[in-house]
């Protein structure tokens, strides 16, 4: 490099990592630079995506991180951070833009744990699920922004109550003995969403995602499902019910690793609200319908939590560098909570993967379904665990096995083709998928009861 050129590319360089290292509230057009300049400092792990549009038209841009962007790597889960779901609250937009110049940095950086979170996960973070309520809400900026300027999208519609109601047919279904776990939708459901919650289905119906959160404001907890309470007579504070998943060991570990790893968000007392280790299970501090966090189990693969990040939902610019210091370490530490459990292939005799076969725990009534590939994902605390996958057409499988503390376990399946049945079975076989057909179609006529009230 020629002398006379060292000082001016030191002095880009500063300016460079300034630009980092500010803290500032970005504005759409902001936010879209920002995502495209990590994009083209980290050109190699990093790829820049859109799920859809808003009311208004703007895009809902996700970025990307993973050592082949843009292809799903067989065992390599996938993860996403949603942010600014509610346009007004603010805190988990700027994190998010952090968390990515932060990812792009440290890669450069050479950071071993860094590094090694890209190579081995497939990272999506999407900073703002709402930018039309996020630019109400700037227009009156930090000092006079009102609790519900900009909370809704454009049609004025909370997108955080405007998920299909799957928890109603779930219990429901419980009643019955039926699933809890990949409920379909309603025939008429895209009726019934707004453009960014039906580009947000559409989106986690095409990746296979494993773990999640999404980033809120106003109080300082981490919340887990389920949201909705089965009795919805219990709707005010003073009133509330515990409402488990069956894998509520599982969801308070991982709300306990993000409040742990927080500054101040384990020590329960935050916004004029005491909540035990940071954490609360969502109905039981007040029933929510129609929520993103209780779809995301429900629909598909997905654990996913929700994170109230800030008393204040509009923090001033200056609270932003503490607020980044706060969670920085949380938000990778989650990051690396998918990295747990079991994984592997489901396959047939001739090593062909087989997609949406059904991996069954026992003692644990939720069931995951594998991949495109054939690969599956099962988040799992330390233990040991009777373990069975299944497939139509083929022979299911049992298997024990022991996850540890560190990293998943490794279980594939090679599932044998069923022997060919006899007319006779196939009659009765037939005879009972039509009761299970029967079954689904009464669901839906009460839970039309249910909304009608």
């Amino acid at each position: 490099m020629a002398p006379w050129l060292r000082p001016l590319v030191g002095a880009l360089l500063l300016l460079e990592g300034a630009a980092a290292l500010s803290f500032l509230h970005h504005r759409y057009e902001e936010l879209v630079q920002a995502l495209f300049r990590v994009q083209s400092q980290c050109p190699y792990v990093t790829r820049i995506y859109s799920i859809g549009r808003s009311v208004e038209g703007r895009h809902l841009y996700v970025l990307e991180f993973s050592d082949y962007p843009g292809i799903h790597e067989p065992l390599e889960p996938e993860f996403k951070y949603v942010g600014n779901m509610h346009g007004n609250e603010v805190l988990g937009r700027e994190l998010l833009l952090q968390l990515s110049e932060f990812l792009c940095e440290e890669y450069r950086r050479g950071s071993e744990r860094i590094t090694r979170l890209i190579h081995d996960t497939r990272i999506h973070i999407m900073p703002s699920m709402n930018p039309d309520g996020y630019e109400v809400a700037a227009k009156q900026g930090p000092d006079s922004n009102g609790y519900l300027t900009g909370r809704n999208n454009a049609n004025g519609v909370d997108l955080n109550r405007n998920f299909p109601d799957l928890n109603t047919l779930m219990y429901y279904s419980r009643e019955i003995s039926g699933p809890n776990h990949h409920i379909p939708l309603p025939d008429n459901w895209k009726s019934q969403v707004e453009p960014e919650t039906l580009a947000v289905i559409q989106w986690i119906s095409s990746y296979n995602f494993v773990l999640s959160a999404n980033l809120h404001g106003g109080a300082v907890v981490a919340n887990y499902p389920y949201d909705k309470s089965q009795d919805q007579r219990f709707r005010s504070h003073r009133r509330t019910v515990n409402t488990p998943t069956p894998d509520d060991k599982l969801f308070q570990k991982l709300a306990k690793t993000y409040s742990y790893a927080h500054s101040w968000m384990h020590r329960g007392w935050n916004c004029g609200d005491y909540f035990a280790d940071g954490i609360t299970n969502g109905a039981s501090w007040y029933s929510l319908s129609k929520g993103m966090q209780d779809f995301n189990y429900l629909y598909t693969n997905c654990f996913e939590i929700t994170l109230e990040l800030s008393c204040n939902k509009f923090p001033p610019e200056e609270d932003l560098e503490r607020q980044w210091m706060a969670n920085r370490e949380a938000l990778v530490a989650f990051i690396e909570e998918v990295h747990q459990g079991i994984k592997g292939m489901v396959s047939d005799e001739n090593n062909n993967g087989i997609a949406g076969a059904v991996i069954s725990v026992q003692g644990i009534s939720h069931d995951i379904t594998s991949g495109d590939m054939g690969d599956y994902f099962r988040l799992l605390l330390p233990g040991t665990y009777t373990v069975t996958a299944s497939a139509e057409g083929y022979q299911p499988l049992t298997v024990t096995t022991t996850v540890g503390p560190a990293a998943p376990s490794l279980v594939h399946f090679q599932l044998k083709q069923e022997a060919v049945r006899k007319p006779a079975e196939r009659k009765a076989s037939g005879t009972r998928m039509n009761n299970k057909a029967l079954q689904k179609k009464v669901v839906p006529r009460a839970t039309r009861r249910g909304t009608q009230r």
